[in-house]
């Protein structure tokens, strides 16, 4: 075969040659460096989507796209959600190409296919690189829910194979060519080194542009604010110093000395441990820096601003509501934000794109403190921004030596390390509650919500908090949610399924939620009220982005904190649980943990067997190529 008129073909080629050293990457690939952006458009880049906004509409449907989905025997609802995937020309491009239809969420290839041959009749076939290019994309977007920013084209080309595509390598081929997806080569750092006068081996990955340069622009930001860092000399030098002298602790000593000599810093630990940035934000205030503290959620950022204190509590905003605008100091002339050191809190939810935004937003010579917990599980977007700057060893590291104190922070300290051990509980700090099956399971978690916790603890049902592990199955969301609300808050759900006191999930776009309280509703439509707040959704808004919230996933709950959690594991793991998702669920607990416990050993092997879910980035191979000018801890 002629594979220089086969571009399918050239990329087999291209990949097995650079994968086994045989040619080095440059002889094949050579995809331009994408031009500079003017400083002005950074606050506009397509890595930093702003938030929606909690009462933004749905996107206008465009008048003909109800009744072309539904000639193609689609559900007429689904328009909405094709017009905000596809814009205001959704009609045109479904026409030219029924299986666009996979952009919009939730719809599942095999429904594509329906469409696509509702629309073309015998023309459609699995062979149409249409639809090849449409699996392509549709493939990378699943992955990236997961965490990954990028796939091997052997992986890509199997989920291909999976959905009927006859040729998949040829299809990963044709959506390279045709600007769907980019290639990346980058040095495999698993491979020997190379002989002298050899090239070193290459890995080659393919993915969507948007997450593949949102690394690309993390990386090169996180060496830009290094290589304009100034360390402090003199007098400034002497004032740090001081600081990190009238600490409170070693720990936050050591974070200060740290920061005061390094533009970039990764400071890790628990729970009790986030009072150290705190420290740190006290004394960079103190000497006349200008500085910002980041929570993921409004919860997090009333604790910071409570922790900070009257004076400086305006510097806590949410990452959402930085990069929005919403919050913080006002970007200059050139999109970049009047700080001289940025702290963002629980770190490892950082993904890849608003990482990116944060990091191009800052001006040069700004100090950036990524604070977390590498134990915890990931951001629920793609990316892993945290463990990939820990791996790539290429900033200084503080580990907090400030311990999680009591029952709870010695169980959860003991699961971190792969071990479920009972912990003393004097004040029944942790309590085991065992069922035998699904149906005790339920009663017990409703009983423990309405009843047991309130009554020994003096709280309100309202601040116990239940976490379970997926939202479908007997112990799912769903389950758990229908049963503590028929104890708490039995009603119709006369709107929209909801009642006022319901509390619910509301998720504006992927990745994003927030956890609030039904209040009323009114022409505007359903009011919801949180820590942050009264916000409105609209009514076409609420079916797709609200969820009942007495119950919710680890996933969901990471940030956040109750004075009470009752986790509900399933009976049996099934992949579900791991050490990370333990650890995460119990650690949500202030001061008291119930866990509804089925017999059998699923919940002790997924805290003894090595944490799962390691996530394809090439963020710290990025880090790794750039020359370090600071020295890792």
């Amino acid at each position: 075969m002629d594979h220089a008129a086969d571009p399918a073909a050239a990329l087999r080629a291209a990949v097995r040659a650079v994968e086994s050293g045989e040619r080095p990457a440059a002889s094949f690939f050579n995809r331009p460096a994408p031009p500079p952006r003017p400083p002005a458009a950074r606050a506009q880049s397509p890595a930093a989507p702003a938030a929606p906004p909690a009462g933004g509409g749905p996107a206008a449907v465009p008048p003909g796209l109800p009744a072309l989905l539904a000639a193609g025997g689609a559900p007429e609802a689904l328009a909405a959600g094709v017009a905000a995937a596809l814009g205001e020309s959704a009609e045109q491009e479904l026409r030219a190409d029924p299986w666009r239809l996979l952009a919009a969420p939730g719809v599942q290839p095999h429904q594509a296919d329906e469409f696509a041959r509702a629309l073309l009749g015998a023309e459609a076939g699995p062979a149409d690189e249409r639809r090849g290019q449409a699996l392509v994309g549709w493939l990378l977007e699943r992955a990236a829910l997961v965490g990954h920013t990028v796939l091997t084209p052997g992986a890509l080309a199997d989920g291909l194979a999976e959905h009927g595509v006859p040729a998949p390598d040829e299809a990963v081929g044709a959506a390279v060519e045709a600007g769907a997806l980019l290639l990346f080569q980058d040095r495999d750092e698993d491979a020997p080194e190379p002989a002298e006068g050899e090239a070193p081996a290459v890995r080659v990955s393919v993915g969507l542009d948007r997450y593949g340069l949102a690394e690309e622009s993390l990386a090169d930001g996180l060496a830009r604010l290094r290589g304009t860092f100034e360390p402090p000399a003199g007098p400034a030098a002497a004032g740090w110093a001081e600081a990190g002298a009238a600490a409170p602790g070693p720990s936050a000593a050591e974070l200060i000395a740290a920061v005061a000599a390094s533009a970039v810093v990764v400071h890790t630990g628990g729970e009790t441990a986030k009072a150290e940035p705190v420290a740190l934000a006290a004394a960079a205030g103190a000497l006349g820096l200008r500085v910002c503290l980041a929570a993921h959620q409004a919860d997090g950022r009333r604790r910071l601003a409570a922790a900070l204190g009257a004076e400086a509590a305006e510097a806590a905003v949410t990452v959402a509501g930085l990069l929005a605008g919403r919050e913080g100091p006002a970007r200059d002339a050139e999109g970049l934000w009047p700080v001289d050191l940025l702290v963002v809190m629980d770190a490892g939810l950082l993904g890849a794109e608003p990482a990116a935004a944060l990091v191009e937003s800052l001006p040069d010579g700004c100090r950036l403190v990524l604070s977390g917990d590498p134990l915890l599980l990931g951001s629920a977007g793609p990316g892993q921004v945290l463990a990939d700057l820990l791996a790539s060893g290429g900033c200084p590291r503080v580990v907090s030596r400030t311990p999680d104190p009591g029952p709870l922070g010695e169980l959860v300290s003991g699961v971190g390390v792969g071990e479920l051990s009972q912990v003393a509980a004097p004040e029944r700090e942790v309590v085991i509650v065992p069922v035998g099956d699904p149906g005790e399971a339920v009663h017990r978690a409703v009983q423990l919500v309405a009843e047991s916790i309130p009554r020994a603890f003096g709280t309100s049902a309202d601040e116990v908090q239940v976490i379970t592990a997926s939202h479908g199955g007997p112990l799912g969301t769903r389950a758990l949610n229908a049963a503590v609300k028929e104890r708490l808050n039995a009603g119709p759900g006369r709107f929209a399924g909801f009642d006022p006191g319901d509390r619910v999930a509301y998720s504006p776009a992927p990745n994003h939620t927030r956890l609030a309280t039904v209040v009323e509703a009114d022409a505007e439509g359903l009011w919801l009220a949180d820590g942050a707040g009264r916000f409105a959704v609209p009514k076409d808004a609420v079916a797709g982005t609200l969820r009942p919230g007495w119950a919710i996933t680890a996933h969901q709950a990471a940030g956040l904190r109750w004075p009470a959690v009752v986790v509900v594991p399933p009976g049996e793991a099934g992949g579900v649980l791991d050490r990370r998702w333990v650890y995460t669920a119990f650690g949500r607990a202030e001061r008291h943990l119930s866990v509804v416990r089925g017999p059998g050993p699923a919940l002790a092997d997924a805290v003894a067997a090595p944490p799962r879910g390691e996530r394809a980035t090439r963020l710290r191979t990025l880090l790794r190529e750039q020359p370090r000018s600071d020295t890792a801890g």
